[in-house]
């Protein structure tokens, strides 16, 4: 293959110099048995990124997306039908730093104060996001749950201080990342590996626009829905019902869990009955069942069914967190271990 030449006023991301507005890639044609090129512009690798990050719905991004992005373009040599200015189609490191440089300095990307420096970058016009579309843009298996949730869903009028999200535990988020990795790059997986390009890994999160972040492990099964436009997940409604069974603490409180299922368990019974019945145990069903039946006097198959799971002689508590009580339900031979029910 032709090397590609550029103009003598042009220099753009051949592995130095100044980023220019063009050069040109030759494309050869015949005319009789003389080979002649016909020179075409070609596109600077900063522009060809800058308008793939334009395309991205979430306001940052971090050095994983970064490096797919500008290994594409490498490994494609073109941008939406034209050639890059570039000399080679297997960068390593040095090309991905060269690259994320550029980038900072022309002010496309920049780094919030807040977010994990050196990791995560907003895109330029994208500074007023929430800080929910920034979590789940920088941990891509993360979703609002528990009093976040609760306050997406309006269950509740209070407007947590705290970031709520729940997020695999280590070993799973390890493997959801490889997995999400071969995805993303397909048969190039390996020589993504091999180039030095940055892994998707973890990052911490701990406030985000002045908001604390609270990350809690939790398995994903059936458990989020993605916003349409949005990079935002949060969990289902049957799950923020699960999830204020299991921990109240992280939902405003027992009393206040009680007091959302009498305004709301009759509107969503069915999502709740469904979710507790395929991912709750033993005794979020008979928590549930408690709350259902006693307090919200509702009637459903699933929670008549929830009844045959109770101990007799037992020690359950309806709050897992709090010390054991007097207070009990025959029914459910559950300690209601709270003043008032």
């Amino acid at each position: 293959m032709a090397e590609r030449i550029l103009s003598s006023y042009s220099l753009a991301d051949v592995g130095g110099g100044p980023t220019v507005d063009r050069a040109y890639w030759p494309c050869y044609t015949s005319l009789g048995r003389i080979a002649r090129p016909i020179m075409t512009p070609c596109i600077a690798l900063e522009k060809a990124s800058t308008l793939s990050l334009g395309s991205v719905r979430q306001p940052v991004v971090t050095r994983y997306q970064i490096g797919v992005i500008v290994f594409r373009l490498y490994r494609d040599a073109e941008f939406q039908g034209q050639a890059l200015c570039i000399r080679k189609d297997q960068p390593d490191a040095p090309d991905f730093n060269r690259a994320l440089a550029n980038l900072t300095q022309s002010g496309v990307l920049s780094q919030t104060r807040g977010l994990p420096a050196k990791s995560v970058f907003t895109i330029l016009g994208k500074e007023d996001a929430t800080p929910a579309a920034i979590a789940c843009s920088i941990d891509p298996f993360a979703y609002l749950s528990h009093l976040s949730a609760m306050e997406f869903h309006a269950l509740t009028d209070r407007l947590p201080k705290i970031l709520y999200l729940s997020t695999p535990p280590p070993a799973q988020w390890k493997e959801f990342a490889r997995q999400r990795m071969l995805k993303d790059l397909g048969e190039d997986y390996a020589a993504y590996g091999d180039s030095g390009f940055p892994p998707l890994t973890r990052v911490r999160l701990q406030r985000i626009k002045g908001r604390t972040v609270q990350l809690h492990s939790a398995s994903h099964l059936g458990a989020f829905k993605v916003l349409k436009d949005s990079p935002v997940r949060v969990a289902t409604i049957g799950r923020t019902f699960l999830d204020m069974i299991r921990r109240p603490d992280l939902c405003g409180g027992i009393r206040h869990v009680i007091d959302v299922y009498q305004e709301h368990a009759s509107t969503y019974l069915s999502l709740i009955t469904a979710e507790i019945d395929t991912h709750g145990q033993a005794i979020d069903k008979v928590r549930a069942g408690y709350i259902l039946d006693e307090v919200c006097h509702l009637d459903d198959s699933a929670i008549r069914q929830w009844r045959q799971l109770v101990q007799r002689g037992g020690s359950r508590k309806l709050d897992a967190a709090s010390a054991y009580s007097s207070q009990y339900s025959e029914r459910w031979c559950l300690s209601l271990n709270l003043d008032e029910v």
